[in-house]
């Protein structure tokens, strides 16, 4: 019997061993909302932009991500999954390229959010005002020669790539037919964008006595509204540039680059580098590129004030330091969440119909 018994044991064993081990059904995810940075703990301190997120939200379940630049969190009641891509494009693009292979979540239906705070052009918008962007476009990728050697007929010493002079046309890509195939410029769903407007453009954002003080040193009209939720573009740089000089080529190149259908509004850092994630992403049947929205809030101005130097602005320009800091913040989840919320509640819809106005 004991021989018969190991025998069994023998013949079965490497059948049980040959079974694969069954694995866990990815997390169907709804909503990424991918945030950039985050100044202390998640919860319960001085907040960067993933805090209220966390706490509002509810993204209790916190999920570890060695291979990027911080642990997830996922309300899993909702299917909102919360991610913190490190401040610049290198990071971003690191970071949500490894969110998309990741084994453990279905984003194959999920809508991605960006909501960061960023700079504003005084010429459009306000403190603390909310910006909804068509237009996503790399303010890095070029040439460039020291100020000092600028040619006497040019605008500014900054080229596009494969270019030999500003704004030089036509403004083809370097690779290939396809104009924006080297990641210069990203366009989003319009229809998204639309709807979210649309959806949120009536929201109220908190204004403060300091944040009007500020705005009313301004000469543009614009800058002394009170904050107010907007649709424009975004020039995303890891290079955190500031001035009115600079302001003047965010202008053009934002013009430039998108065929003059674009107009600069705010600035940010890591736009570009989502974006070229999620692009190859879709390619790779990962996620769905025409569920992208970009959020950016203003946390200041992208200039100084008159009176001002560029130098001295930009010293008093630093983060937890910005006229607009906390409203931005606030600002960034209240417009955001609406546009969260609804896609969760009417995700039997949503989950297979992108939202229209």
């Amino acid at each position: 019997m004991r021989i018969l018994s190991a025998l069994l044991l023998f013949c079965t064993l490497p059948c049980a061993l040959a079974q694969p081990q069954q694995r866990k059904k990815p997390i169907e995810i709804k909503v990424v909302v991918i945030n950039m940075f985050e100044v202390g703990a998640d919860t319960g301190d001085a907040p960067g932009e993933y805090q209220y997120w966390v706490e509002r939200e509810h993204l209790d379940t916190v999920l570890p991500f060695p291979q990027g630049y911080h642990d997830l969190r996922l309300n899993e009641k909702t299917g909102v999954l919360g991610v913190v891509t490190g401040v610049g494009t290198a990071r971003a693009t690191a970071s949500i390229m490894a969110l998309g292979l990741d084994p453990r979540f279905d984003l194959t239906h999920a809508y991605f959010l960006v909501a960061g705070i960023g700079g504003i052009d005084p010429l459009i918008g306000s403190l603390g005002s909310a910006v909804w962007s068509d237009y996503i476009v790399d303010g890095d990728l070029a040439h460039e020669i020291d100020a000092r050697e600028i040619p006497s007929d040019w605008k500014t010493g900054y080229v596009p790539l494969g270019k030999s002079t500003p704004y030089e046309q036509p403004r083809t890509a370097r690779f290939g037919t396809d104009p924006n195939a080297d990641g210069n410029v990203y366009r989003l769903n319009p229809t998204l964008v639309d709807w979210a407007f649309a959806l949120t453009k009536d929201t109220p954002l908190p204004d403060t006595p300091s944040m009007a003080t500020r705005r009313n040193q301004y000469a543009e009209e614009a800058a002394h509204h009170p904050p107010s939720v907007l649709r424009g573009d975004n020039l995303s740089a890891s290079t955190f540039w500031h001035g009115k000089l600079l302001n003047q080529w965010a202008r053009d190149w934002v013009k430039y680059q998108t065929d003059n259908h674009g107009t600069y509004v705010i600035c940010g850092m890591e736009d570009t580098g989502t974006m070229q994630s999620l692009t190859w992403l879709a390619k790779a049947k990962k996620v769905d590129i025409n569920r992208v929205l970009i959020l950016r809030t203003a946390s200041n101005f992208d200039q100084q004030r008159p009176g001002a130097t560029a130098a001295e602005s930009l010293a008093e320009t630093k983060v937890r330091q910005y006229s607009a800091y906390l409203p931005a913040l606030d600002s960034a989840y209240r417009v955001g969440h609406i546009v969260v919320d609804n896609l969760v509640t009417n995700w039997p819809q949503t989950r297979d119909h992108i939202p229209q106005k």
